[in-house]
C-alpha cells in the first residue's frame, strides 16, 4: 500500500522508509525538500494522493514555546484536513513517552497539542510513544551544558535505537489503528546522569557531568519515573554497549554531524532537542 512519511528525509524517517520499501509498500517520504509543507500546506494534496497511511514524524525547526507550538498546531491541522480530503485510513504520528507528565516544557506543551488534536479528528489513529535515543546522547549533553559541566537528575531512562524505534513505527503503519497510545522503549534501564557519562566517555569528551536531582530536562523538573514507559511498553532489542562499540567505531565525526542535522526534521524528543 502506499504509505507517506512526513519528514521521511530525517533519521528515523529515512530509516522508516527503508524498512516500508523492503516490506514491498509506495513508502514515500515527504518534507520541504520534496515540495511538501505542512505548515504551509503546500504539496500536501498532491502528495497524499491514494495514500492509505500517513506517518508523521516530522518536528519544529525551532524550540522556542510559541515557535513550537505554532509548528505542529498548524502542521497537524493541515495535514489532518488533507488526510480526510484523501480519505486516508489511518494517521500515525511519533511523539514521546512522558510527554503527558512534562507540561512544564514549552515543546512537550506544543506535543501534548499535537496529540489532542489527532485524537479529537475523524481519522483512525495510532500515536507512537518512544523513550528517548541512543543517537541524542551527546545532544543532551549539549543541552544540559553550563560552561564545562553537564547538569543532569539521576532519574531513570530506558532508551533505545533509532533503528529499533523505525521498526517500531513501521509495524504499527502497516497494522490496524489502535486510537490510542502505542509505547515503545529499549530492553535496559540506566539514571540519566550515568547513560550521558558513558556515552560521552565514550567518545573522548572530556565534559564532566554532575549529578544534580534539581536539573531541568527542556524545561522541566524530572520524577523518578518520568522518562519510563509502562510496563506494556514494546521493546527493542539493541543493548547501549552494543550500540555505543558500533557507532564509535564505526560513524566518522562528519557522519554523527550529518545525523545530528538530519534528526532535527524527527518527530520524536530531541536532545537539541
Amino acid at each position: 500500500m502506499k504509505i507517506v512519511i512526513i519528514g521521511g528525509t530525517g533519521l528515523i524517517g529515512s530509516k522508516l522508509v527503508g524498512k516500508l520499501r523492503e516490506q514491498g509498500h509506495q513508502a514515500v517520504p515527504a518534507s520541504p525538500d520534496s515540495g511538501v509543507n505542512t505548515l504551509t500546506g503546500e504539496g500536501l494534496a498532491e502528495a497524499l494522493v491514494g495514500a492509505a497511511v500517513v506517518v508523521d514524524v516530522s518536528n519544529s525547526p525551532s524550540f522556542e514555546d510559541a515557535a513550537v507550538m505554532e509548528f505542529f498546531v498548524t502542521s497537524t491541522v493541515n495535514l489532518l484536513d488533507a488526510e480526510a480530503r484523501a480519505e486516508v485510513a489511518h494517521h500515525v504520528a511519533l511523539s514521546v513517552v512522558g510527554t503527558e507528565r512534562l507540561g512544564e516544557s514549552g515543546y512537550f506543551r506544543a506535543k501534548s497539542a499535537q496529540e489532542r488534536l489527532i485524537r479529537s479528528s475523524s481519522i483512525p489513529f495510532s500515536i507512537v510513544h518512544a523513550t528517548q535515543f541512543f543517537e541524542f546522547v551527546k545532544s543532551i549533553a549539549d543541552g544540559s551544558t553550563e560552561g564545562g559541566t553537564v547538569r543532569l537528575a539521576p532519574v531513570l531512562i530506558q532508551p533505545m535505537a533509532a533503528e529499533d524505534v523505525a521498526s517500531a513505527v513501521a509495524r504499527v503503519a502497516v497494522g490496524p489503528p489502535v486510537n490510542g497510545v502505542v509505547e515503545v522503549a529499549g530492553p535496559e534501564q540506566f539514571r540519566l546522569d550515568e547513560l550521558i557519562r558513558r556515552g560521552l566517555a565514550a567518545r573522548g569528551d572530556s565534559r564532566e557531568v554532575i549529578t544534580d536531582p534539581h536539573a531541568r530536562y527542556f524545561g522541566a523538573e524530572l520524577g523518578e519515573r518520568t522518562l519510563l514507559p509502562g510496563d506494556d511498553a514494546r521493546l527493542g532489542e539493541t543493548r547501549f554497549d552494543a550500540w555505543l562499540s558500533q557507532s564509535v567505531v564505526s560513524t566518522p565525526a562528519a557522519t554523527q554531524s550529518a545525523m545530528r542535522a538530519g534528526s532535527m526534521r524527527d518527530g520524536e524528543l530531541r536532545a537539541s532537542q
